[in-house]
């Protein structure tokens, strides 16, 4: 397969993992790099929090060299709080650091943060030469298109981080006040492609391997990379990387094997926090995997009260039972 290089990280050519607050911790994104992300990034950290000594957010921090190659993204709005937090940062030796500029929750872009910088691009400009002037590896930019339909200028705005030294831009075709509803207009990271010297890695709406292929063709991006496609379904980076070497369309797991991986994230959520702490943030993740599956919304539903790996083992059984009652027709297949 072949490789991109983001300032002196090399890169397999496949689809990465995109920044997800409170969903990609590590046990999620070992999960998705067992079937092949090519680059994962960390939940998204305050700067503020950073410099302000909070344990928690360093915890956000770490990495193992099984992640690797790894972005730890930062969010922020005052330059020399990401400078400090960048020092910082270095300590934990990421491969890169990214700045987020496309969140688009209302507690980060109320202050300033996240997709609000995209109307203030000199300050958005400032906070990434203080992130390269301190920075011990590359540093990228997450942005969107733009505030509005009204505002599409993510084209200019990813011309100035460019020149304001960031080593790649990763783009979200979508506007701040689409969130994540409607769909992402590529020709926005083909214009983005198209005017800039560094790597862009396009985003939005990548969900399979034909998606992944029709990404790169369209656009002329360097990298696909997907956040909730992944939800309950990190085989989805198995199936991408299988259509781009060898245009060959992976089905979804048996669901014997989607319960056993299933089982498997949860365990792995545990062993990093320890039962009461992992199974509680285990819920959303157990919830997702049973999607689409026969009986999913009463196992969903039983998702968001469970209290010990002994109680997803038994869901597991039940719904394996579930499918075997009606014969292996295919209602209760991993689809």
């Amino acid at each position: 397969m072949t490789t991109i290089t983001i300032g002196n990280v090399k890169i397999e050519k496949s689809c990465a993992l995109s920044p997800m607050a409170s969903v990609a911790d590590r046990a999620y994104r070992l999960m998705c790099r067992k079937f092949g992300a090519c680059m994962l990034t960390g939940e998204m950290v305050s700067a503020k929090g950073l410099c302000y000594s909070s344990a928690k957010t360093r915890e956000l921090c770490s990495v193992t060299d099984e992640e690797r190659p790894y972005a730890l993204q930062l969010f922020g709005e005052e330059p020399q709080f990401i400078a400090q937090a960048v020092r910082i940062v270095n300590g934990f030796k990421p491969d890169m650091i990214d700045i987020n500029m496309g969140c688009p929750v209302p507690k980060v872009v109320n202050p300033g943060g996240g997709s609000a910088l995209m109307k203030t691009p000199e300050l958005a400009s400032e906070i990434v030469k203080a992130a390269v002037a301190n920075a011990d590896c590359p540093v990228t930019v997450k942005i969107r298109s733009g505030w509005d339909e009204n505002s599409i200028n993510a084209v200019e705005f990813a011309c100035l981080m460019e020149r304001s030294g960031a080593s790649a831009v990763s783009v979200h075709a979508r506007t701040r006040r689409q969130m994540y509803s409607g769909r992402a207009d590529w020709s926005v990271i083909k214009a983005v492609k198209d005017a800039l010297g560094i790597p862009v890695i396009g985003n939005g709406d990548v969900c399979s391997g034909e998606d992944a292929a029709r990404m790169y063709a369209e656009t002329g991006c360097d990298l696909v990379s997907l956040a909730r496609a992944s939800y309950g379904r990190p085989w989805v980076f198995a199936q991408i990387r299988s259509y781009l070497e060898t245009k060959t369309i992976l089905p979804e797991p048996p669901l014997e094997e989607r319960m056993q991986i299933m089982l498997e994230h949860v365990r792995l959520l545990v062993s990093e926090k320890g039962e009461e702490t992992g199974i509680r943030e285990a819920r959303k993740n157990v919830a997702w995997y049973f999607k689409g599956l026969k009986g999913a919304a009463g196992f969903r539903q039983r998702a968001g009260n469970i209290k010990s790996v002994a109680e997803v083992e038994l869901m597991a059984e039940q719904a394996l039972k579930l499918y075997d009652a009606d014969g292996g027709d295919g209602s209760g297949t991993a689809y």
